[in-house]
């Protein structure tokens, strides 16, 4: 059994902590504070490579898999999640068609994400249809040797930003749930037919936009559906091997939060001592270290599953537990971590606030806690996992 990282991924590892603390950190507040795409960043990515890391080469990418982009979107969480979702969002709607698409389809839609030309973003949930996949309304019905899209899809990360859009739709019956009456198709943003709609105000993870996107009529061509007519099977597989990626971002935020919290307890004095003195404040400290080192090896493990494609439906309680305790991982430290900084953590002079208000995406986006949780629990059930 193996826990070093090879020579290239920690050379890799090394290389975007150096990026992400001269490059990123100084930038978080301000992409917070005036919620614009931070693009110079998006271009310091690409001209490091981290836009293709999980890319194979022969498509244009570095080939450091799903592990490389978990530990370069750990790095660069611990200072911003606009950040690392920039970094994500090149694999949630190209992962899809690694999975499944033509050769066809991924040089012409994964290598320009992979090379920084283009960008994707990816359209599963809908207004009554987050969690409930098989609800979703948007339809696609045949019309000769094509396809025509109608429907909305909301809450979609980067859509403002985006060049194409990977789209689940019912090729079904409307009312179906039946998973062959779901299918993948890939939508260029500058098709007749598709708009952005409503761009929402959230909480936290401002600069890149997420919204609605209108789909009126769209002609889509038989040669941009991913995979086969019925892709419910693909949707999951997609998530499914993208647990690993949200699980970075919440370890890397608990650490980065930690790690600022600690500095400040340290410098602090109360009662004639440092506030590191003080008993209570150092088990806390450890507490929460040994539950990131936990959630990190589960972390990385599952990034190693997912590379060896095991991602499938046996796999899923050890990458759903990596999603479910790193993301509420990052809520309970940020919130202990601006805890130890009393009034000081609450104000926008210290961090901790931002990690605190970006925490709590994590816990929603790409499978809910409980979805998680309800993943894990069928897993044991039906002893995909089990001990003897």
């Amino acid at each position: 059994m193996q826990f070093d990282l090879s020579p290239e991924l920690a050379e890799l590892q090394l290389s975007v902590r150096k990026l992400a603390q001269e490059r990123v950190a100084p930038r978080a507040r301000e992409i917070d504070r005036t919620q614009e795409y931070p693009q110079d960043l998006f271009e310091v990515f690409v001209d490091a490579g981290l836009t293709g890391l999980c890319v194979p080469e022969e498509l244009g990418g570095s080939g450091a898999g799903i592990l490389g982009l978990t530990l370069a979107i750990e790095e660069v969480s611990k200072y911003s999640q606009t950040a690392a979702l920039m970094l994500l969002l090149t694999r949630l709607p190209t992962g899809p068609l690694l999975i499944a698409g033509s050769e066809e389809l991924q040089r012409r839609y994964v290598t320009p994400v992979a090379t920084g030309e283009a960008r994707g973003a990816f359209g599963l949930s809908e207004p009554q249809a987050g969690s409930d996949v098989m609800g979703i309304r948007t339809r696609a019905r045949p019309d000769g040797d094509d396809w025509v899209l109608c429907g909305t899809k909301c809450w979609m990360s980067g859509v403002r930003q985006a060049d194409w859009y990977c789209v689940f739709a019912k090729t079904g019956p409307p009312e179906s749930r039946a998973h062959d009456s779901v299918t993948a198709f890939v939508v260029e943003r500058s098709w007749p037919g598709v708009d952005v709609g409503r761009v929402d105000a959230k909480m936290g993870v401002k600069g890149v936009d997420t919204g609605e996107l209108i789909l009126d009529e769209v002609r889509v061509p038989a040669e941009n559906v991913v995979g086969e007519i019925g892709g419910f099977r693909l949707a999951m597989l997609g998530l499914n091997s993208m647990r690993p990626i949200v699980a970075a971002r919440g370890i890397g935020l608990a650490e980065g939060a930690l790690m600022y919290a600690v500095q400040y307890v340290k410098e602090r004095r109360a009662f004639d001592q440092r506030v590191s003195d003080f008993q209570g404040i150092q088990w806390k400290i450890a507490e929460l270290a040994s539950e990131i080192e936990a959630a990190r090896l589960l972390t990385y493990r599952a990034a190693a599953m997912a590379d060896d494609g095991k991602f499938t439906k046996e796999f899923v309680p050890y990458l759903s537990m990596a999603k479910y305790l790193a993301t509420e991982l990052a809520v309970k430290v940020s919130g202990e971590a601006l805890q130890m900084l009393g009034a000081a953590g609450y104000m926008e002079d210290h961090p901790l606030e931002l990690y605190y208000r970006d925490a709590k995406q994590l816990t929603i986006v790409e499978g809910t806690t409980q979805v998680q949780l309800g993943l894990i629990a069928r897993g044991v059930l039906d002893h995909d996992l089990w001990w003897d």
